[in-house]
């Protein structure tokens, strides 16, 4: 694995551990269903945008 996927790879990991984590600590006391899935949500596109720049290099 080269040293920038590898970068790529824990700031995906730090992601999902953010996904688990901030619902069940920061955000206790927002009782809307909505706020964790705002999270959610920002935390998906961020990880597609970094997917998309992994992947775009492949077929070369």
């Amino acid at each position: 694995m080269k040293r920038n996927e590898l970068k790529w790879a824990l700031t995906i990991l730090i992601i999902l551990v953010l996904a688990y984590t901030l619902p069940y600590t920061v955000f206790t006391d927002v009782t809307k269903w909505y706020g964790s899935f705002l999270v959610w949500t920002v935390l998906a596109l961020i990880t597609i945008i970094i997917n998309y720049f992994l992947t775009k290099d492949w077929g070369k």
